[in-house]
């Protein structure tokens, strides 16, 4: 496996030679090889779609029946118990389909991972897609079609969830666009290369919002949370800035290129393979905010925070701060007034006029 000098240096090299080799590269090439190249049909558009709806009818279904009655039963805070479905979700749904991307990976016949160049040894334009990778593209791409709705209109609105928005968009662009392709095989290591961290991080949040259950301290899930926050930040790092771009970009930037020297959208793909990663790069900075509070010894929260509660807590604080300063003043009049309105040789004591006494 190369190294991030050889990486830069290699791929660079590669893609400035691709481009000035690409004479006619162009709107009407693209149009071209689009039309020659991408193999997608009508059935496999409406099977997305109707998937998609199904995620989201399960998830309210899940929600309803079994996420929110849990919370309930484990007394949580009321914000926690806001919060506990959405991740749980994503907890189940992540947990599956890594445990999938694994099974392929590793207990089939696939070499994808040990040998990441050899994606692109028997690529053909329109080549059969295996029926176990359709399904596992089936399954990922209809649940991040549906992750873009569940984002707007059904998850809590973060200061991230704009670039989650992005991010969904582009996740979905690259399976649907890698399958009509048939760069398929790509696709499942790059699937593999980041679910594992979304199930860490739901399961690091799950506990956060379980060590107060009750209104006690529960410490099994406090520990549980602190080491979910540190193996999550050590996988994320390994798992998307260190095997990412040197298996996968390495092999979609230099090795694809040596195996089929033509190669359809070869720019266009790994533009989007490096908007992802820089998307990962960005968000590792959370990360970094999210290990120094663990190493502090502080309360595990989502470091991203969530906007509505920001402006809650501050206009609570703002409308404090109002009757603070109002009760204060009336407290001022009130005193003045009472000693504007007494008699000389009277005391005026919380509302009542009392002689005063040599």
């Amino acid at each position: 496996m190369p190294g991030y000098v050889e990486l830069v240096s290699r791929a660079s090299a590669v893609m400035y030679g691709a481009f000035r080799e690409c004479g006619a590269c162009g709107l009407e090439l693209s149009r071209r090889t689009l039309l020659e190249n991408a193999y997608i049909t009508w059935v496999e558009i409406l099977l997305f779609f109707f998937c998609a709806f199904l995620w989201t009818q399960i998830r309210r279904g899940m929600t309803e029946c079994l996420f929110k009655p849990l919370a309930e039963r484990c007394r949580l805070q009321p914000k926690d118990a806001a919060k506990m479905p959405e991740s749980a979700w994503k907890l189940v749904f992540y947990t599956m389909s890594w445990s999938y991307s694994t099974y392929l990976l590793f207990f089939t016949s696939y070499s994808f991972f040990h040998d990441p160049p050899s994606v692109f040894y028997d690529w053909k334009s329109g080549m059969t897609v295996p029926t176990d990778i359709a399904i596992a593209y089936l399954i990922q791409g209809s649940f991040y079609g549906h992750s873009i709705y569940a984002t707007v209109y059904m998850d809590a609105w973060r200061k991230d969830s704009t670039v989650m928005v992005v991010h969904h968009v582009i996740t979905l662009a690259l399976i649907s666009f890698s399958y009509a392709f048939r760069y398929h095989s790509v696709g499942v290591l790059v699937l593999f290369l980041h679910d594992i961290n979304d199930i860490q991080l739901e399961f690091t949040k799950l506990n956060v919002y379980l060590k107060s259950r009750g209104g006690n301290y529960h410490l099994l899930n406090d520990v549980l949370s602190n080491m979910g926050s540190v193996s999550f930040s050590i996988t994320w790092f390994w798992f998307r800035l260190y095997w990412f771009p040197l298996k996968v970009l390495y092999a979609t930037c230099v090795s694809s290129l040596q195996s089929v020297p033509n190669i359809p959208f070869y720019f266009f793909f790994n533009a989007l393979l490096l908007a992802l990663l820089l998307m990962n790069i960005y968000w590792f900075l959370f990360i970094v905010v999210f290990v120094v509070k663990v190493l502090k010894m502080k309360e595990v929260n989502d470091v991203r925070e969530y906007e509505e509660e920001e402006g809650v807590k501050a206009a609570a604080a703002a409308a404090a701060a109002a009757a603070a300063a109002a009760v204060a003043a009336a407290q001022n009049s009130s005193g003045d007034a009472g000693h504007r309105g007494s008699a000389p040789g009277k005391h005026v004591q919380n509302g009542v006029t009392k002689e005063k006494h040599l």
